[in-house]
């Protein structure tokens, strides 16, 4: 795991705090502004003070913890500049383009917003400790508002990924154990599993503790938002970098691009399609490698840093449960239902995040013409309804729903695919609401 950033004590965040500002003065320019960027978004000087910054180069970053230190705090900086408070613009100025183009090389990232930015290397203590993973002792280092709905928005990711190393630990230990036809291995493994990705969605669901979802759309979301799809909201071809004659054009920061997420789907064989092309549950499943893949799902990939992206890849690789439950499930009742018990789990994480979505997004879009005053300042995202789509650009719902349904695809046993096929029993049992009206 450690030859991939992976760790059996936090999962895909580092082992050890992350760099709170760079250690150098040459650098000062960036943490001054950074570490002001509330009071600076508010005032609308945000622009001016980036346009007026010197042109750094990386040439005095030395090592990994630097590198993703300044990663971050241009990811800040480009956002807040693009979106700033009202219109935004679709030229980056050197001063943040260029140091940040090198920088993401260097970490085999995209020069945009990432999750791996604004969640797995941001945050720090509150009060100095040995115990670094003592999780109410955690803030985050920078934010776009200022805000405690911010700070807990990015924290809930914090304490995911965190807990997320136990998940990492139970699906490759199920993995070694169906390698080593270790059946009963294999079913305490599955079980292990289930248990602690149910966990997750309990941890996720802890978004509404301090964060309010009206905070969270209208004055946090804006900035989350990349330059890919944009173009209702400001952005018609993307961003264009410095000097550079064609424009880029990024996703912006997404759960997607949450290694954790698509970890629970290799090691459970969970298949993902472009929105509308999924096949019908069981039926055609011996054909899948010839179907195209997921392309957001797979996009994704690129904006993680680079040993997570190949970490996965090494899962893909000698990930075989799947295989082995179908093989050995119609003699071990016990085994099939251990599998899919994680399947119904992953369902569920699913379907609570949907739960989030809805209040977080979707419900909080309706009110977009109601809600504050006519002159609020409203910037990308926010400034009126429209479909409503993710920071990554896809259509939220049904992308959404689509990977939900696909989760329980692989059930082995007669009950779980009956179960967890399309929300069989969601349509049946239930009347149609936000989160199901499918």
């Amino acid at each position: 795991m450690e030859d991939y950033d992976v760790f059996p004590t936090s999962g895909f965040l580092p082992s050890k705090l992350p760099l709170v500002s760079l250690p150098q003065d040459y650098y000062k320019p960036w943490e001054d502004i950074v570490n002001n960027l509330p009071s600076l978004i508010l005032t609308k000087r945000v622009r001016k003070i980036i346009d007026d910054m010197p042109v750094l180069t990386t040439a005095h970053l030395e090592n990994e913890e630097q590198y993703r230190r300044a990663y971050q705090v241009l990811g800040f900086l480009g956002h807040a500049y693009i979106w700033g408070v009202d219109q935004p613009v679709d030229v980056l100025p050197k001063q943040v383009s260029d140091p940040w183009i090198a920088v993401s090389e260097y970490l085999k990232l995209p020069p945009i917003g990432t999750y791996a930015g604004l969640c797995l290397w941001n945050f720090k203590q509150i009060i100095p400790s040995d115990d670094i993973w003592d999780m109410d002792n955690l803030t985050t280092i920078n934010t776009f508002t200022g805000s405690i709905d911010e700070s807990w928005f990015y924290l809930v990711s914090v304490f995911f990924e965190h807990y997320g190393a136990k998940v990492i630990c139970a699906g490759l230990e199920a993995i070694k154990h169906a390698h080593n036809n270790d059946t009963q291995g294999l079913i305490s493994s599955l079980q292990d599993l289930a248990e602690k990705i149910d966990h997750l969605g309990s941890i996720m669901l802890r978004m509404e503790e301090m964060c309010d979802p009206h905070v969270f759309y209208f004055r946090l979301r804006p900035y989350l938002a990349g330059w890919k799809n944009m173009a209702d909201v400001g952005l018609d071809k993307g961003v264009f970098y410095g000097d550079e004659k064609t424009p880029r054009m990024y996703a912006g920061g997404s759960n997607a691009q949450s290694s954790l997420i698509q970890f629970m789907d290799i090691v459970l064989g969970i298949k993902h399609y472009s929105t509308g092309e999924r096949p019908l549950p069981h039926e055609g499943q011996s054909n899948d490698k010839q179907k195209p893949q997921q392309g957001f799902m797979n996009e994704m990939r690129s904006y993680m840093p680079g040993k997570h992206s190949e970490f996965l890849d090494k899962v893909q690789e000698v990930a075989n449960i799947k295989e082995y439950v179908a093989k050995h499930g119609d003699s071990n009742p016990e085994l099939t239902l251990s599998f899919d018990a994680c399947l119904a789990m992953v369902k569920s994480f699913r379907d609570k995040h949907i739960q989030i979505v809805t209040r977080y997004i979707v419900l909080q879009a309706k009110k977009t013409n109601k809600m504050g005053s006519s002159t609020t300042l409203r910037s990308g995202l926010a400034k009126k309804k429209r479909e409503e789509k993710g920071t990554g650009g896809t259509s939220l719902l049904p992308f959404l729903k689509q990977c939900r349904d696909e989760t329980g695809d692989p059930a082995a046993g007669n009950w779980g695919k009956r179960i967890l096929s399309d929300g069989v029993m969601r349509l049946k049992y239930s009347k149609p609401n936000g989160i199901n009206e499918d």
